[in-house]
């Protein structure tokens, strides 16, 4: 894993996502080392230990089991978390539509070298030796301007 200093920017490189679709064969800039499986097993005999965690923020210790998670797995589940079902229902179903255009139609929106909200990479991809199998779509507030580009006759239905 390699560091930056604050003087480093992130360049497009960093920025884009590969283009699935154009890709023939298996690019060495995405091609990272084998991994030892064996030194990422949790070591358990109880299945609830072995699950992604399902914090209730209704908990009174939903703080403490929010911090555990992370430092634990890096990732958990909310659950009472107050957002209705069908708003969460709506999101997924425009995140679907969003990731199946083309690679083309999405880099329309490409997040600048200097932007936080936008389509491309994580920004943490420039602390890693090899490219990451990724591509992810950040949103900071309204997503109205991006709906325009992407959806010029149907951006109406993110307001």
């Amino acid at each position: 894993m390699t560091t930056l200093s604050e003087n480093d920017l992130l360049t497009d490189d960093h920025i884009t996502p590969i283009d699935f679709e154009s890709i023939d064969g298996f690019p060495e800039s995405h091609s990272w080392p084998q991994f030892d499986e064996s030194l990422n097993k949790i070591q358990t005999h109880d299945l609830k230990d072995s699950l992604i965690p399902v914090i209730d923020l209704a908990s009174p210790n939903a703080k403490t089991l929010i911090s555990q998670a992370c430092e634990t797995w890096g990732v958990f589940q909310v659950v009472n978390h107050g957002v209705p079902f069908e708003l969460v229902k709506k999101v997924e179903s425009e995140s679907r539509r969003l990731f199946a255009l083309t690679t083309q139609e999405k880099c329309k929106v490409l997040r600048s070298v200097d932007g936080a909200t936008g389509y491309g990479s994580p920004k943490l991809s420039p602390f890693f030796d090899k490219r990451m199998w990724h591509e992810g779509f950040t949103i900071m507030g309204s997503c109205v301007d991006d709906a325009k580009v992407l959806w010029p006759h149907e951006y109406q239905r993110f307001w």
